[in-house]
């Protein structure tokens, strides 16, 4: 019952604050919609409190058919067990943080109710993903919150740069989810069955089985792991479908903090840890999974070093940070990518909230470029934002440190060669990370203030229902590391996780994470106060070292500045073919064959009838000749039929 509640009042709150707001105040309906999430957030961490301390077993939540199509017959239940649990304490918790947050950044927007609407529908669809027992409502949730993500990316429709930011989303989502659906239509076929249960207990005896495909025979569970893969590279903005993410920025600054933190993007890691039991028999598979998360953690890292955009640096962050949680997935440590899942949302959720505290102290100001000295107006959020930025660099006893470093030695202790490759990546992304985070820090509040006087001399601190919200999360960054280690990734974590992730070898996790040599342990901790210590030299020491860095180097500068051309390269490639494409579609088409034939044919019958018309004179010689006409016309065909 807690488990449902937890679930659904998201939804009754949604449902309420849409039904009623014409009836009633603007304040009322925004309550009802914060009400229902701290309502969700208390059921939360009930039923994992109970379920988590006092050890119960397993189970579903039944509640009721869902769909019948012959044979296909999947239930709507609710999973309870401890990855569905610890993912809905997360979102539910982080989400009713932001529900609050937001009371206060969205007070004076003309559509504040319609916002809520959004983003409570948005929390309801990854719970329903979270708690899926099969792979089809899974897939429910994973559509909710790409459809959600659409609407609250493109909130503000009357500016261009949002419309265009959630079409782009939407449509290399799309991208993702045809092979996501393709995966599940061919775990259907092979497995008879959508349900986790029936898929994981029937892998053993498909593991041999092969699909005779372009001349060579393919293993099946290797290709439905790298179909769902991909349908996660989507949903979790990995290397090449990663383009949307920095867009999304255009939504409010609460949407980018519940996209990047606790919703949306983290649905792919979840979809990829809960398969594990399929996964981990497809090492093709898992090799993609380890070399896209490293490359992603390397490459995202490299971007937000020279982004000029407040919620962007924040953004290509969030993009690094899921890198490495695949990377977690690809060497089998599932554990150690939902313990990192858990640390990000509360202090990349922290970070954002802190940008926007930032945001609305500078009238909607975002480029770094014109900030600085800040941190005298904005001492809550400077100190709060540096709790976030300390847990993000990977620095002790911030959440970051335990879950990042437990990753990267993991993937040392692997030693298959695309794992060092991750580690290699991971390690690197590390003091590029620490770098790019204290930029920021030292950009926006250090140093002498470098925007306008009118907007940065009346900068002021945000009201206590946004101040709040970023306090909370502090105190998450701050104790998530060391306070859950122990469970998730320390000698319990076996038992804590039991047959919801597909555990190594008995020991072996735990083995690995202690068997790497001590330089292997605190290379990315050394880098990481490295890149500290760059930035602090960069914006602090010498603040003219960037710009003759990027003089001396401008072919580097303007590759990674423009973000390895990613864009420029997929419209060179995608959209402008498909454009005219489009319009040849439209010009042929359109307008001359579906338009152009009817209008043709109507014409030729005008024509025609305006000929005939000229027929109907009025004379009599003329119909007189007419009939002469036509007897000899009938005369001939009788004298040639004969």
């Amino acid at each position: 019952m807690l488990l449902a509640i937890a679930v659904f009042a998201p939804l009754a709150g949604a449902l309420l604050t849409g039904l009623f707001r014409p009836f009633t105040s603007r304040g009322v309906a925004v309550g009802m919609s914060v009400a229902s999430l701290i309502i969700a957030g208390a059921a939360a961490i009930a039923v994992d409190v109970r379920h988590l301390v006092q050890h119960l077993p397993d189970h579903l939540v039944m509640l009721g058919p869902w769909i019948s199509v012959a044979q296909f017959t999947p239930h709507w239940a609710l999973r309870e067990d401890t990855l569905s649990l610890v993912m809905v304490g997360m979102v539910t918790v982080v989400s009713a943080i932001i529900h609050i947050y937001s009371v206060g950044y969205m007070a004076h927007d003309r559509s504040e109710p319609r916002f809520f609407v959004y983003i409570s529908l948005f929390t309801f669809a990854m719970l329903a993903l979270v708690t899926a027992n099969n792979l089809v409502q899974l897939f429910f949730g994973w559509e909710g919150v790409g459809l959600m993500s659409y609407l609250l990316i493109g909130y503000w429709y009357d500016r261009a740069s949002a419309n265009a930011a959630a079409i782009k989303a939407f449509i290399v989502n799309r991208v993702g989810d045809l092979f996501f659906a393709v995966g599940i239509a061919l775990t259907w076929l092979q497995f008879h069955s959508v349900s986790f249960d029936v898929i994981f207990a029937g892998v053993p005896a498909v593991e041999s089985a092969v699909y005779h495909l372009f001349g060579a025979d393919l293993p099946v569970l290797e290709v439905i792991s790298v179909l769902l893969f991909i349908g996660a590279m989507g949903k979790s903005a990995q290397l090449f479908l990663h383009t949307w993410l920095p867009d999304a920025m255009e939504g409010p600054t609460p949407i980018s903090a519940l996209i990047h933190a606790a919703t949306m993007v983290t649905a792919g890691v979840f979809a990829m840890v809960r398969m594990t039991p399929l996964i981990d028999h497809a090492p093709v598979a898992l090799d993609a999974i380890t070399v896209i998360g490293g490359a992603t953690a390397f490459f995202a890292a490299t971007i937000g070093c020279v982004q000029n955009d407040i919620k962007r640096i924040i953004a290509y962050s969030t993009c690094s940070q899921l890198g490495y949680m695949f990377l977690a997935v690809g060497v089998g440590a599932g554990p150690a990518a939902i313990f990192h899942l858990v640390n990000h949302a509360f202090f990349k959720a922290l970070l954002f909230l802190g940008a926007g505290s930032v945001i609305h102290a500078l009238a909607d100001e975002q480029d770094v470029r014109k900030m600085g000295g800040l941190w005298r107006k904005l001492p809550v959020t400077y100190v709060t934002m540096w709790f976030g930025a300390l847990a993000l660099a990977a620095i002790p006893p911030f959440s970051g440190f335990f879950s990042k470093d437990a990753i990267l030695a993991a993937a040392f202790a692997n030693h298959s060669p695309t794992a060092m490759f991750g580690w290699i990546a991971g390690t690197l992304g590390a003091g590029l990370t620490a770098f790019y985070i204290v930029r920021l820090m030292l950009l926006v509040f250090h140093g002498k203030p470098r925007g306008s006087s009118d907007t940065t001399g009346h900068a002021h601190e945000s009201p206590a229902v946004m101040l709040g919200p970023l306090i909370v999360l502090a105190g998450g960054a701050l104790t998530t590391g060391f306070l859950l280690a122990p469970t998730f990734i320390g000698k319990k974590y076996a038992a804590f996780w039991g047959a919801s992730i597909a555990l190594p070898d008995h020991g072996a996790f735990m083995n690995g994470l202690h068997s790497i040599p001590a330089w292997g342990a605190g290379l990315p901790l050394l880098l990481a106060v490295g890149g500290i210590g760059v930035a602090y030299w960069f914006y602090e020491v010498a603040p003219a070292t960037p710009a003759r860095l990027a003089r001396a180097l401008p072919g580097l500068y303007d590759f990674v500045l423009n973000k390895w051309y990613f864009d420029e390269l997929y419209d060179a490639i995608f959209v402008r073919p498909a454009l005219r494409l489009a319009r040849l579609i439209w010009r042929v088409g359109d307008d001359e064959v579906i338009d152009g034939v009817p209008s043709g044919l109507a014409r030729l019958t005008v024509d025609a009838a305006g000929q005939a018309s000229r027929l109907q004179s009025g004379s009599i010689a003329v119909y007189g000749f007419v009939m002469l006409i036509g007897l000899m016309v009938l005369v001939s065909v009788f004298l040639l039929a004969r």
